[in-house]
């Protein structure tokens, strides 16, 4: 019995002092909970080409024409949809080998697939530590050519695609500061937006590379609160390899490999309440960053195994975006031009893997007035969608040379009415 009140008197300290240190370190992290609801309403003047039951729209269907010569996808389209409603946490903690230290996640309701609306899907999730110079993030957060200091400011969703990238991709950024310039480097792989090939949209192309994508940005931000200015300029150049396939069509293994890069630049600047935004890509194989293009058969190498080379497609967009401002409301208008530039090399049997292959060139207007009331939000917005989609010959065959780029083609549009209802907490 005395031993066993000595070991209690024993234990009993260890544990509250244990329980005062779980405590103690239990306050230093902070937890942020955050997010909004948001209804969108949205009438189409004709079909188009969307993901989610059209709220994520990227421009309009081609004409379809029935024997008599109607066109199936002139008819109108309207729904409404509250699936962009997101929930935030940002946690902050104590501090690690020096850096101030915290974890991100975002989601939303908008599902991996159109069947899965509605279904709670992860937007962001990472890690980061932060020294006073340098700055490392581990996570999925949204890809180094989407730029969170120059992208548009819509109401629509898609902010700006298919003329600027979107897409969100697992990654490990490291970010050099140096007064207001910085340098970030980063490697990344893809999971919900992924490049397309043989087998359809996938992740395994890149994955089967066994080589991330990079990236490497000069961006130059400053900030002067005291004369209400922001300017911003900025570079970002990246590379990806993608191998298509693992084996040909005869059964022999493939290691023909598919490689891009891409460019980009842009800017801002902003004084008092007005802003002005550019931003300007040309690159090679921008399926997976939501724009137009991919790659395609360029030619058969080994008429023996059937293995194939591959040529990347190009994509030049540039947009722009002018807006006002002031605590209470916003009025902005985008404007957007994309053009497919066709293939490096000649395409093999007309066989691509892209966006659009069969458009020449897209555009985009979109006025929009943003009102705040407090927590409460409403905003309509107009948004025209043109494309030139590719004609045929006499022959039935589609007007593009052998490169894949169109020769003729015809204007398609599409009006979108917008209204978001927003409510943020």
């Amino acid at each position: 019995m005395q031993k066993f009140i000595f070991l209690l008197l024993l234990i009993v300290p260890l544990f509250v002092f244990g329980q005062k240190k779980e405590e103690k370190k239990a306050k230093l992290l902070t937890y942020k909970f955050s997010g909004f609801v948001k209804n969108d309403i949205f009438f189409d003047s004709r079909q188009t080409v969307a993901a989610r039951e059209g709220h994520f729209l990227l421009y309009p269907k081609s004409e379809s024409l029935d024997p008599v010569g109607e066109d199936i996808n002139a008819q109108p389209n309207f729904n409404m949809l509250s699936i962009q409603t997101r929930l935030r946490l940002l946690v902050t903690g104590p501090d690690v080998l020096g850096a101030k230290t915290s974890a991100f996640v975002e989601g939303a309701f908008f599902g991996s697939i159109s069947t899965d609306a509605n279904e709670f899907r992860l937007r962001h999730a990472f890690v980061k530590l932060a020294w006073t110079n340098t700055q490392l993030l581990i996570g999925q957060y949204w890809h180094p050519l989407f730029i969170t200091h120059v992208f548009p400011g819509t109401v629509s969703f898609n902010t700006g695609a298919p003329f600027t990238p979107f897409s969100r991709n697992p990654q490990i950024r490291l970010t050099k500061h140096f007064g207001d310039a910085s340098l970030v480097f980063t490697a990344l792989t893809q999971r919900d937006f992924v490049s397309s090939g043989p087998i359809g949209s996938s992740s395994s192309y890149l994955r089967n590379s066994a080589m991330p994508a990079f990236n490497l940005r000069f961006d130059y931000v400053n900030i002067n609160k005291v004369n209400k200015t922001e300017f911003v300029i900025g570079a970002s150049a990246n590379y990806k390899s993608l191998l298509p396939e693992l084996s040909t069509n005869l059964g022999y293994v493939n290691n023909e490999e598919n490689n891009s890069l891409s460019f980009a630049a842009y800017a801002k600047y902003q004084i008092a309440s007005f802003g002005i935004k550019f931003y300007g890509f040309y690159g090679q194989d921008a399926y997976n960053l939501t724009m137009l293009g991919g790659y395609a058969q360029h030619k058969m190498i080994d008429a023996t195994t059937g293995a194939i080379e591959f040529t990347p497609i190009k994509t030049s967009s540039l947009w722009s975006e002018l807006y006002y401002m002031n605590s209470n409301w916003q009025l902005g208008i985008f404007a957007g031009y994309s053009k497919n530039l066709g293939a490096v090399d000649e395409v093999l049997a007309n066989t691509f893997y892209s966006r659009g292959s069969n458009i020449d060139y897209l555009f985009r207007v979109s006025p929009r007035l943003i009102i705040n009331y407090g927590k409460f939000r409403i905003a309509p917005e107009i948004e025209y969608t043109a494309t030139a989609y590719a004609t045929n010959d006499n022959s039935g065959n589609m007007n593009r040379d052998k490169y894949g780029v169109i020769t003729d083609s015809k204007l398609v549009g599409n009006l979108r009415i917008l209204l978001g209802v927003y409510y943020f907490f």
